[in-house]
């Protein structure tokens, strides 16, 4: 189970290092509103995460035991949505097109910078395709659907540290400069790490279908 968690966490960790909704939630957060909206929006998130992480693991977890060819199929449908996803980051890479980071320029109250976090995550239709893929990898290495749920506190716990880290930067200021030197790095490791994730789904499904 502790190889498994850990090789999908490398991914886990690669995309929420990279540019996307989540990262720009809390940046604009930070940026417009402060260090403590900042966290709250981090905690909106980190909740929404351990929600799809049991939606993933109930739910898959009862339609592989009733249908199992089931797990192989979405091994490549999985498989080749991580690729995607992996060519993309690397692709952005390349043309350079970073995204460009915005404050928010409404004042959020407590309540209110929690839930711009969780429905951030929770309406991300980008969220609901990596958790199937997530879960048919940790599936697809024997793990239980118990196991599975496991791993949602695990993803919990990343992106509040990851997260966090990027809504205590930029709540100062300094760090949006910084950063546009270094989001190469950040989306080539998304790049490489999805695309190693996708390679190993296609390589485990092309193995379920020999005799």
């Amino acid at each position: 189970m502790l190889q498994s968690f850990l090789l999908a966490l490398v991914g886990v960790v690669a995309a929420q290092a990279s540019p996307g909704p989540n990262m720009f939630a809390v940046i604009g957060a930070a940026l417009g509103n402060g260090r403590r909206a900042a966290l709250l929006v981090v905690a909106g998130i980190a909740s929404g995460t351990v929600v799809w992480a049991a939606l993933a693991a109930l739910g898959l977890g009862a339609i592989f035991a009733a249908v199992p060819a089931l797990l192989t199929a979405l091994k490549f449908i999985g498989g080749a949505y991580l690729c995607y996803m992996g060519f993309r980051g690397l692709r952005a890479v390349l043309r350079g097109t970073e995204a460009a980071l915005r404050a928010e320029t409404r004042t959020l109250s407590d309540s209110a910078a929690w839930r711009r976090g969780f429905f951030v995550v929770m309406t991300n239709p980008k969220a609901l395709l990596m958790w199937m893929a997530l879960a048919t990898f940790l599936f697809g290495t024997g793990l239980t659907p118990g196991q599975v749920l496991l791993f949602g506190p695990v993803v919990a716990l990343s992106a509040t540290l990851i997260y966090g880290f990027y809504g205590v930067m930029f709540s100062t200021g300094l760090a949006s400069r910084g950063y546009a030197h270094f989001w190469r790095w950040i989306e080539a490791a998304f790049g490489t790490a999805f695309s190693a994730l996708g390679l190993t789904l296609l390589i485990s499904g092309l193995r379920d279908l020999r005799p």
